[in-house]
Order: structure tokens, then C-alpha cells, then sequence
């Protein structure tokens, strides 16, 4: 079955691309089958022959069960359909005809191996009831392990709200068609267990949003020398310690030659070069390929100082940290598209009020509003982390490991943004590319770690991405 692994849409969007399917002649029951058959298939590996229990709701999402547990059946495992209610759509109706099995009503007493929420689906908008909050619980709780179909029941798809407080865990959640938006925005992605997609035939749907994804990357070329690998200028601040620490994610992200531009010369490992000139006689060096501003920097009137003669330098740039919070919009009037801003979510609500931006939405909604205002790409980082473009481009990264929840992480990622901007790489690309080497540099740690040892896996990660020579 054709699929399109990269892409999250909306709702509408969805609705959209189904509708097409549909006019190209594949009937609705023809894509439930898919969509049903697709999960089926992981339903079986996690279930195999121990029992498996499908919670069917009124809609097409619960169509979908009806066909997952006919497949079962046909395979020989031992399923047991619970209807929440009548199906109320036709091809829910057809499926429903289509299971050779027997249909029980809410009120049964059900154990077994694997259960399958098929309630409600990604159109949900509105609270459950009552009734089916205590269904959903109950049955999760008599269950080894519980799947979730495309979402899980109570969930906004295009926000990643909770309906309801009180939607059980999910040990894995399958997306039918395309990824929702849902799948990554906390706080409900953190409890859908491991994702897979199943296709259905929808087709790339132009301007959708898109999942992080490994980049490819490459030892450098054979001729390379540090200066054509790019030069990083990283500005130290009030504490020369969290640009260091960001100077050091970027020596492993692919720079050829990081420089500290610190007045005062902290005490630097031996491999790092510390340019202790006036910032302006340091922005000067015309071989910079970026600069990486914020870290350390410090909230003062100096600390704005520096960073407007960071913007004025004309060269690219990550602005991380304090240099977010000094932030005044009339600093890039007329200098779009060559800034990364790395906000979490403090900053990136001094930001929105910075840039004139209602702090309201969904993560996605407030990035994209605050990138299309800054004329910056910005990576709004956090437990979940939305990449957004000025053009209209947006990522979203998937989980990464909570133990990044320490303190200089965010350092070692705008180091690792800042490395990949000066290797050349625009500055949406850069993003991307920096957010995933910090994630599998986080995977590849030992736990708990620190900042400096997250710091010390870059290279590692840049290696799990690098194609060989």
C-alpha cells in the first residue's frame, strides 16, 4: 500500500485526502479494509494467538475495529468485539456485517491479552461520556496491554489536548493514513506508547507538515580544510561556561572550526580557540559561516548590546537563551530568513509579545504565527519540539528521552543548530538536522546524564547520520 511516512495533517487535511481516494474510485469500505487489515497486522504481533478484545464505537473508527477483528478471526486468534453503541455510519454498518464473530453489548466482564480502543477516532472534538470514560478505563485496566487505533478515544487530533483526564496509557498507538498531529504534542503523546503508520493510499499533500526525520549527512569533502567546512563564532556572555558547553556539541555537528569570542578568555579545553578581541573586531573575520548568540549572554543592557552587533554582522545566526529574552523586533527589521531562534516555552511567549503574536493555539499554530512575524525559522523545544519556517514549513520532532530534562541541554542543542548552519545547511535544514542529532545523542547516552556527556555523544549521532565515504 502506498505511504507517505513523513507527513502529519490536519483533520481537514485528511478529511481532504480521503475524499480524493474516494472520487478516484476506492469506495469507504475499501479503505476501511485497508485501514482496518493494515492495524491488523500489528494488532497480531503484539497479540498472536492470546485473546485479543476490540471496543468498537458508532463511527468509521469503529468500522476499522469490526475489520481488525474479523482479520483475527480469519487468522485463527481468539477475538471478542464489544460494542459501545450501534454503528451509525454505513460502512461502519457493512463492517459490523462483515465480523463473522459475536458482538457483545458495553456491560460484559472481558479479560485478555491485548486491548483495542476503537471507540473514537482523529474527527473527535467534544468529551466523552461519562459511560464510555468508564468503558475505556475498565477494559484498558483488564488488559495486559492496550492499543490505541489511529488515536485514542478522547483525544484532539490536531491539538493534542485530552478531552478527558481520565484516558488510560497506551502501549501502542497505530495512525491510519498519515500521521495527526497528535502523535507528537504533549501532553497526550507521551501516553501512546510506540507509533506505526499504516497506509491507506493517500497521496503527499501539498504544504503538510512533515516528522523529523534522520538527515544525511557526509564526512567532509576530500579536499576540505577547517575554513570550508565553516567557521562557527559562538559569543560568550556573563557565564563563558554555557557557551562553552555549546562550543562543544558543535566541534562533534560537522563545523570545521569553532571559536569562542569571549573578551575576558575563560579557560578553555586545548582544542578550542578563544578569540579574546572586541566583539566587533571578532564579528570583522569575513571566513565566519555563522554565529551561535545566547547562551550565558546575560539580560542587561550589554548583553543587548551584543547580541544587536551579532544581527548587524550580517552573518547567520542561532539566537538561543538570554539573547531571546533581550529580543527586540526592530533588531531584524529588514534581515529576514537567516536566524534560528531556539525558545522553550518562556521565551517563546517573550518572543510572541516581542513580535506582536497572540500566545494562543496549539504549539504548532504559535510557532508557525511566530516565525511568519520574526521572519526566523524557530524550533519551539520542549517535550515536544515543533520546527517552524517563515515560508510555512513545519517539523515535528518525535518523542525524545525525558532524561534531557536537565539543565545545559538546551546549550548543547544550540550548539549542535549553530554547527550545522555554519556547515552550510539553510537554516530550516539546520534546524531539523540539529534537533535530531541532539535527540539520538540523548538516545545514545548513558542515563542520567549530564549536559557536558550529552555534549560529548554529538559525534556519535552525527555518525549514526553520516553515509559512508
Amino acid at each position: 500500500m502506498h505511504l507517505t511516512p513523513d507527513q502529519i495533517l490536519t483533520v481537514a487535511q485528511m478529511r481532504a485526502a480521503e475524499d480524493g481516494l474516494i472520487a478516484g474510485g476506492t469506495s469507504v469500505d475499501e479503505l476501511m479494509q485497508r485501514a482496518g487489515r493494515g492495524a491488523a497486522d500489528w494488532v497480531w504481533r503484539l497479540a498472536a494467538m492470546h485473546r485479543v478484545t476490540v471496543l468498537c464505537g458508532p463511527g468509521n473508527n469503529g468500522g476499522d475495529g469490526y475489520v481488525i477483528a474479523e482479520a483475527i478471526r480469519e487468522r485463527g486468534g481468539k477475538v471478542a468485539v464489544i460494542a459501545a453503541t450501534e454503528p451509525k455510519t454505513e460502512a461502519a454498518r457493512v463492517a459490523r456485517a462483515l465480523y463473522m464473530g459475536e458482538v457483545l453489548g458495553p456491560d460484559p466482564a472481558v479479560h485478555g491479552e491485548v486491548f483495542v480502543d476503537c471507540l473514537f477516532g482523529s474527527g473527535l472534538t467534544r468529551a466523552l461520556q461519562g459511560e464510555h470514560v468508564a468503558l475505556l478505563t475498565r477494559l484498558a485496566s483488564s488488559h495486559r496491554h492496550s492499543i490505541a487505533i489511529d488515536l485514542p478515544s478522547g483525544v484532539e487530533a490536531d491539538s493534542g489536548i485530552r478531552l478527558n483526564a481520565a484516558i488510560p496509557d497506551f502501549d501502542l498507538t497505530i495512525s491510519l493514513g498519515a500521521w495527526k498531529f497528535a502523535h507528537f504534542l504533549m501532553p497526550t503523546s507521551a501516553g501512546m506508547g510506540a507509533l506505526r503508520l499504516v497506509g491507506i493510499g493517500v497521496e503527499a499533500v501539498p504544504g503538510a507538515a512533515s516528522v523529523l526525520r534522520q538527515p544525511s549527512l557526509h564526512a567532509p569533502a576530500a579536499d576540505a580544510h577547517k575554513y570550508r567546512r565553516g567557521l562557527l563564532g559562538v559569543v560568550a556572555g556573563k557565564m563563558p561556561g554555557a557557551a562553552m558547553l555549546a562550543c562543544t556539541a558543535a566541534q562533534g555537528a560537522g563545523a570545521g572550526y569553532v571559536r569562542l569570542m569571549a573578551e575576558s578568555a575563560p579557560a578553555a579545553p586545548c582544542d578550542l580557540v578563544v578569540d579574546a578581541r572586541t566583539l566587533s573586531e571578532s564579528l570583522a573575520d569575513r571566513r565566519i559561516s555563522a554565529l551561535l548568540v545566547g547562551p550565558g549572554l546575560g539580560r542587561d543592557a550589554w548583553a543587548e548590546e551584543r547580541l544587536a552587533a551579532v544581527i548587524a554582522s550580517g552573518h547567520p545566526a542561532v539566537l538561543d537563551a538570554d539573547a531571546l529574552v533581550v529580543m527586540r523586533s526592530q533588531f531584524l527589521a529588514g534581515k529576514p530568513g537567516r536566524y534560528v531562534a531556539t525558545p522553550h516555552e518562556g521565551e517563546l511567549v517573550h518572543l510572541e509579545s516581542a513580535f506582536g503574536c497572540a500566545a494562543t493555539g496549539t504549539k504548532v499554530e504559535r510557532a508557525a504565527a511566530l516565525a511568519r512575524a520574526s521572519g526566523m525559522v524557530v524550533i519551539a523545544k520542549g517535550p515536544d519540539t515543533v520546527i517552524a519556517a517563515p515560508d510555512g514549513r513545519i517539523a515535528c520532532a518525535a518523542r525524545g528521552t525525558s532524561w534531557l530534562s536537565v539543565a545545559g541541554t538546551g546549550d548543547v542543542l544550540a550548539g549542535t543548530v549553530a554547527s550545522r548552519l555554519a556547515c552550510g545547511a539553510e537554516p530550516f535544514a539546520a534546524a531539523c538536522e540539529g534537533v535530531w542529532l541532539h535527540s539520538e545523542a540523548a538516545r545514545l547516552a548513558f542515563k542520567p546524564f549530564t549536559a557536558s556527556q550529552l555534549a560529548a555523544m554529538v559525534p556519535a549521532a552525527y555518525a549514526a547520520a553520516c553515509e559512508p565515504s
